[in-house]
Order: C-alpha cells, then structure tokens, then sequence
C-alpha cells in the first residue's frame, strides 16, 4: 500500500448547531439544549477525513474576510492540509451551515440550512493552475458547494489527465450527461440517487435489486463508471457495468450526530481505493470510519484517525482484509 495523494476541490463552512429534543414546527419556538460552532462544509470535512486517515491532501476552497474564515482554514491546515490554494474574498462571508439536530436517548436526526456564501464567488481564475497540475494527483474529489461552472470544469481537467473522479452529489441538484461522463465514481445516498435517476430504491424488505438496476443503468448511460449508493442502515452498494457489491453498516450502540457521516465515508474510500485497497475493502474500510463519526458531536470535529478505525476493526471483526494493511498510511 502507499500514501495517496488527494486533491479536494470543495467548500468550506462554518457549523452552527442547536440542540435539541424537538425541532420546531412552523411558527414555533422551542427551547433547545445546548448551541455550539464546529468547523464544517462538504469539502473541508473530506479533505480532513483524507488526512487524519494518512493521506497527502490539497485543497481548493473560499473563504470570507472574517474570523470564521480563519478558524476553518487553520483547522484544515492543523491536519496538515495544503491550503495555499484556498482564497479569501473581502467581500463575502464565509459560508455558514446552520443545523437543527434533535437528538433522543439513542438517535440524532439533522436538518440543515446551507448558505454558501464565498464558496459560491470561487472563478476560473482560481483553479487555472489546476489544468496543467491536476495529473499530479491520485484522484479528485468534489461535491456541489461550489458553483457548477467549476465543478464540471475541474471534472473536464481531469478526464484528460486520465485522473479518477469522485463526485459527492450533494446538496442534491440537477447533473449534465457532459459532467456524469467524466466522472469515475459517484457516491449519492439513496434519496439523491432517486432524486437524479427519477427513481426510488425500494427497502421495505431488503434492497429491492431491480429498483438498484434501474438506477445503476440512468448512471450508466450517462458515462458515470461506478455508482456507490449510501444506505443508512442498509449500509451500502457499488455497481459497475457488470456488477453490484454490497457492504454492511457497522452499527454502533448510540448514534450522536450524523452531520459528517456521508462524508466520512467517500474521503475513506477514496483513501482506501487509492492506498491499495480492493474496491470492496475500501467500501468497509469506509464503513468503519462513517460509524465512529455518527458517535461523535459536530463535523469536523467528529471525523476519526487512521488509528482508531483499525482499532474498530480489529473489535468488530467484520472486515474482509486485515486492518495491519493499514499502517502504510501512518
């Protein structure tokens, strides 16, 4: 195995997080239990889940001229995270992720509110470098924080280069065929898939397989290569032209917070997949990592090291491939 060298191109966003025992309904106040900030957004939470699982990460993100701004990309950089691509706008605020989590003795459940904010104001002008020194990179990873005028670019870039693409498609949001062709793998969950495909998973009594390939075949058709599709509980699928894998969740006793899970789970597969990993022990190396982070308050914050997901497999005993592998990554 080695280390692998991963590009991020994605958003960043400040968490702010009320808890409480019962969101409000409409035109009602609550009382919650308890208010905290955590360093947050789609792109920064993968890129700091690459690194605290060993990997080389670059990232490209945008930020506000003020202190949230600061406190997110220095939480970035005290990963070790290369954050000289990250820019600052003057003008703008940092983006900003306001969270309702209503929590019970054994579950958490999230609804969230993204305002982007200097996310949205990233240009051409600030990936040019990209074009030339994508090709150095193991593969990319992006989600849809970022104007899709640059998404679908650093995709393009990448194809040409022969470099993987991994596509988070969320926030859920309309895809062209000219994106999905160039991407390599896409990791939706099970309503973004159904949201794209405009076709619903069926799992009242197990994963219904011919919703799955009618999904798989919407993808297909649009070039993507790999679909991985995140399950919840149901844990997770990986269909290629000619096959379909599935992982099991780890489920853990008591479930915190699960505002990063998702993304916890696509920075551990692609880290997995491009140290050396077959596609399905980077899909249950990914699972082990997802399951601590659901155990965890805020996102960032929340995201596990290297060692603490063998220490997790070693416990469970569920992992097809021995977790001693994995200290190449170290």
């Amino acid at each position: 195995m080695k280390k692998p060298k991963i590009l991020v191109v994605g958003s960043f966003m400040m968490d702010l997080i009320a808890t409480t025992t019962r969101a409000p309904k409409e035109g009602e106040t609550v009382i919650g239990l308890k208010f905290r900030t955590a360093p947050g957004g789609k792109g920064a939470n993968q890129a700091v889940q690459c690194a605290r699982l060993g990997a080389e990460v670059t990232m490209v993100g945008r930020v506000g001229g003020d202190a949230f701004g600061e406190v997110l990309v220095d939480s970035a950089r005290s990963v070790g995270i290369d954050v000289s691509h990250v820019t600052v706008d003057p003008e703008e605020s940092t983006g900003v992720a306001q969270i309702t989590l209503e929590v019970s003795e054994t579950n958490a459940l999230n609804r969230i509110t993204v305002c982007p904010g200097a996310n949205f104001t990233m240009t051409r002008e600030h990936i040019a470098w990209l074009e030339k020194e994508i090709r150095n990179y193991d593969i990319v990873m992006m989600q849809l924080e970022l104007p899709m005028e640059i998404i679908e670019t650093v995709a393009r870039w990448a194809k040409a280069a022969n470099v993987p693409v991994m596509l988070n498609p969320a926030p859920a949001a309309p895809l062209s065929d000219g994106l999905l062709s160039c991407v390599t793998y896409l990791s939706p969950n099970e309503h973004e898939a159904a949201l794209l495909a405009g076709h619903g998973i069926d799992v009242s009594n197990g994963i219904n397989m011919e919703d799955v390939k009618v999904v798989s075949d919407w993808f297909a058709q649009r070039g993507v290569s790999k679909l991985i599709i995140t399950m919840g509980e149901n844990g997770s699928l990986i269909v290629g032209r000619d096959h379909i894998g599935h992982t099991n969740s780890v489920r853990m006793e008591r479930v915190v917070d699960t505002t990063a899970a998702g993304d916890s789970f696509v920075a551990a597969f692609c880290v997995g997949l491009t140290a050396g990993l077959r596609e399905e022990d980077a899909l249950a190396f990914a699972s082990h990592a997802a399951a601590i982070t659901v155990t965890r308050m805020g996102a960032t914050p929340s995201l596990p090291t290297i060692e603490e997901v063998q220490a997790l497999i070693r416990q469970r005993g569920t992992a097809c491939f021995d977790p001693e592998m994995l200290n190449a990554l170290k």
